[in-house]
């Protein structure tokens, strides 16, 4: 029987399963959501749950926490900066478990871990007249624009000598 046992082995030794967990761990905060097994996957959500509520603490010794655990500083920056205050009025279940289906060559079942806060950046509408612009610039060839531009910069150079030298003659009558 199993009483009082919690946690998953997972068919690895304790070093193994912890840095595995680590690394799935800092993956998760980096991305906000990663693809594994289901297994894997809920005992990911454990952590992640454990460790977005040290870090909702904000003080130095929950930092000093975080980062005894996950070994990176930019991910704990992160952690501390961009994820917790958005996570600020929930109490718990700070991950959501998608089930995705089997994977092809074993059969494991599958599911996409992802943080509550997670939102896909979503593309702006653009106008009409601006989708032409676009068109129009991929379709205008390159080499002529830059020859244009040259064109029109020695154009402004050629006016310049030109106004030079009518006013050196002027100033010389002058004197």
């Amino acid at each position: 029987m199993r009483h009082r046992v919690a946690g998953r082995k997972l068919s690895r030794h304790t070093q193994h399963r912890e840095l595995m967990f680590r690394n799935m761990l800092v993956s998760l905060i980096q991305h906000e959501r990663i693809r594994t097994t289901l297994a894997k996957g809920k005992e990911l959500r454990i952590l992640a749950d454990k460790i977005i509520t040290l870090a909702k603490k904000n003080t130095l010794h929950a930092r000093r926490l975080a980062f005894a655990r996950l070994r990176n500083e930019t991910i704990v920056k992160k952690l501390f900066d961009e994820i917790t205050p958005k996570m600020k009025g929930r109490e718990g279940g700070y991950t959501r478990i998608y089930k995705m289906g089997w994977r092809q060559g074993d059969g494991a079942p599958l599911s996409l871990v992802e943080l509550i806060s997670y939102s896909p950046v979503e593309e702006k509408k653009k106008s009409t007249v601006d989708k032409a612009k676009e068109v129009l610039g991929k379709v205008t060839p390159k080499k002529k624009e830059k020859k244009a531009e040259e064109k029109g910069k020695e154009k402004k150079v050629k006016k310049e000598e030109k106004e030079k030298q009518k006013e050196k003659p002027s100033k010389e009558k002058k004197k």
